[in-house]
């Protein structure tokens, strides 16, 4: 489809309408919902200006957007930590959407969502891009090593370091750990 819209712009709405929903739910848990419908929009702008560069080999485009989502939302790093903090001090649980069955569920019972996101403050910006690709994109390791243009290993090592801070800051209520 991305080499079908360089002679004919108009099939790039394919990849819009394939991606559009997944990319704006990933920016809307990262930034909240005012920012995603502006950076989820301007994913797909920069993608159709840069898809004359996007390389053939990759597959489907999803990991590549991913990739340019995650770069507009570094730059907006500063309101992102904001947040967090934000956040944390206010103790809004309802602020960004549950998932009823996962992760955010157990934060919210343990009554950890401002730790968790202090934490998450708190990490580089590198290993909280992995950790939140991973959890609230749920996109696979090597998507994560493709979006973010950094080998597999540099995923594993983000993500265990990530981790094992989160569990640092929340002490002995870990919602890491399997039910």
């Amino acid at each position: 489809m991305i080499q079908a819209s360089l002679e004919a712009p108009e099939r790039f709405a394919e990849i819009y309408d394939a991606y559009f929903v997944e990319i704006h739910k990933y920016v809307e848990r990262r930034l909240g919902q005012d920012i995603a419908d502006d950076l989820a929009a301007e994913t797909f702008v920069a993608a159709f200006r840069q898809r004359q560069r996007y390389d053939r080999t990759r597959g489907d485009a999803r990991a590549w957007l991913y990739g340019i989502a995650t770069n507009l939302i570094r730059r907006h790093r500063r309101r992102e930590v904001a947040m967090y903090k934000a956040l944390a001090r206010a103790g809004a649980a309802e602020a960004v959407e549950v998932r009823e069955d996962g992760l955010d569920a157990r934060i919210i019972a343990l009554g950890l969502r401002p730790q968790l996101l202090q934490a998450l403050a708190r990490l580089n910006p590198g290993d909280r891009d992995v950790v939140l690709m991973v959890t609230l994109a749920e996109l696979s390791y090597e998507q994560v090593a493709e979006a973010l243009d950094i080998p597999y290993g540099t995923v594993c090592s983000r993500l265990n370091r990530a981790r094992r801070k989160l569990r640092e800051a929340l002490g002995p209520s870990d919602p890491f750990e399997e039910e």
